[in-house]
């Protein structure tokens, strides 16, 4: 690995990712590729697991799929945007809800980027560090 992978591994190590997906697959992957690039991951299936996971870990983004059971991605992230205590994390969308509009609808609920499905883990990661100042 160069020097510049290990320091941007080292750095994700202070940061706890919030995966929100329903889909297993999607959470092996994700949760995988997280792990190896250095981030602490936590996982929610629902909106409801979600906003009790944001709440009680405080995690510096989350990666929120739209289309979960229970409490909607949409709503999860007003939720969590209009709370005091967790407005401050990062959301970020990652849907596939590609259509017209929906990357706008996205970000009026709250989210603070947007990634549409399926992406690479490249694109995901790179994606994760910008949002997060990681060089």
């Amino acid at each position: 690995m160069s020097t510049e992978t290990n320091d941007s591994r080292a750095a994700a190590q202070n940061y706890t990712v919030l995966l929100v997906d329903d889909d297993m697959h999607n959470q092996k992957i994700f949760d995988t590729v997280l792990r190896h690039n250095g981030f602490g991951v936590r996982m929610a299936a629902t909106g409801e697991e979600a906003l009790r996971e944001a709440r009680s870990h405080l995690p510096q983004l989350i990666l929120m799929d739209l289309s979960i059971p229970v409490v909607d991605g949409w709503e999860c992230t007003r939720q969590l945007k209009a709370a005091p205590e967790t407005r401050h994390i990062i959301i970020l969308a990652l849907t596939a809800h590609a259509m017209r509009g929906d990357q706008e609808r996205a970000m009026a609920a709250g989210c603070d980027g947007y990634l549409a499905k399926p992406i690479s883990p490249k694109r995901l990661v790179d994606e994760v560090k910008r949002m997060l100042k990681i060089a």
